[in-house]
């Protein structure tokens, strides 16, 4: 069982034996509700004349709280915000998809950031996690798009290369050049 100590930093019940502080509780819920405005109100298409598919910069916010404070806090920040999509007309595919793709991104390269805290850390751990999202992605784009989309499994896989992999790739990259110039001066912000 874990002890509670009555130190200054230690006072909450929440920060018991390597618990969340009230601190993090808070900024974790704030990224949560950044990350669920970017998903319902900053979306659009990036590939032209595909219009279903649209990029928000949520998993920027994600990722950047998985740097910040961890791997749990980027799993919680990268599920959590997409089930506002279960009201929306995306719904649960939408929402299952969102969430697949940027635990794919996020989880990885945080894992990898929390090991290596330094600028190469950040950039291996963007790439390792971009690499899987994006066979994460097409995978479940070919286990889950026919389900929602009611088109056979062979349709699906001939858009692997004209429309999945490009627009998933875009996503990705952005997700991760703009993470590498927000990061350092929004985790300076953060620690304060």
């Amino acid at each position: 069982m874990a002890t509670i100590s009555n130190s200054r930093h230690d006072t909450h019940a929440t920060t018991a034996s390597g618990g969340w502080s009230t601190k993090r509780i808070a900024t974790t819920a704030l990224f949560c509700a950044v990350a669920a405005i970017a998903t319902l109100f900053i979306e659009f298409p990036i590939l032209p004349g595909v219009t279903f598919l649209k990029y928000d910069p949520s998993a920027i916010v994600a990722l950047v709280a998985g740097f910040a404070f961890g791997p749990s806090t980027g799993v919680i920040v990268s599920a959590l915000p997409y089930l506002v999509h279960l009201a929306t007309q995306s719904g649960v595919y939408g929402a299952f998809m969102a969430i697949v793709a940027t635990l794919s991104l996020v989880l990885p390269a945080s894992l990898v950031y929390q090991r290596n805290t330094t600028f190469k850390g950040a950039v291996t751990g963007l790439v390792i996690g971009a690499v899987v999202c994006l066979a994460v992605t097409i995978a479940a784009n070919i286990v889950v798009t026919p389900l929602y989309m009611g088109a056979p499994r062979e349709t699906v896989i001939g858009m692997i290369v004209p429309v999945l992999l490009p627009f998933n790739a875009i996503k990705v990259a952005l997700n991760c050049v703009i993470t590498a110039l927000v990061y350092k001066p929004l985790s300076k912000a953060l620690q304060d």
